[in-house]
């Protein structure tokens, strides 16, 4: 019912504090490429992908680093920071770039406030969908390591 309201982004940060960075960026960036290919392509399917991999990267890269951890609040907050920041920063001034023949900085400012309350939709379920269900798919991505030989 609301827009912007989905697991992908939590999705990409469980894989890629499951599977690494380098995973967590495919999966980002194919993710994003899949998607667009059900629910329409246009220029913005090349800076969604970049924007979903980044996140899935960073990620993978912090919590191998030990900067996030396997919690469900540490996961939660990442992932409500990395969509309105990561995210909404890529993806605001890419609409601006995409739309307007003539980009200045106060374009790119309008494009970025205007996108403050979709950033946060997206945020806030990314935020939920990692509290209620990083846990138990990490658990179950962990299962699947051992099981095919894939854990380090």
């Amino acid at each position: 019912m609301l827009p912007n309201f989905k697991p992908v982004a939590a999705i990409v940060i469980i894989s890629g504090i499951a599977l690494g960075g380098e995973s967590g960026f495919m999966v980002g960036a194919m993710t994003m490429l899949l998607s667009n290919v059900l629910f329409g392509q246009g220029p913005w399917t090349p800076w969604q992908m970049f924007a979903m991999g980044i996140i899935g990267f960073l990620a993978g890269v912090l919590f191998k680093k030990g900067f996030l951890l396997r919690e469900r609040i540490a996961m939660s907050v990442f992932g409500a920071l990395a969509v309105f920041i990561v995210y909404g920063g890529i993806m605001d001034p890419a609409s601006a770039i995409m739309w307007q023949p003539k980009i200045t900085w106060t374009v790119i400012a309008t494009y970025m406030i205007m996108g403050i309350p979709i950033n946060l939709v997206h945020a806030s379920a990314t935020f939920l969908f990692l509290f209620f269900m990083g846990e138990p798919m990490l658990e179950k991505l962990d299962r699947i390591k051992v099981k095919y030989g894939l854990a380090e």
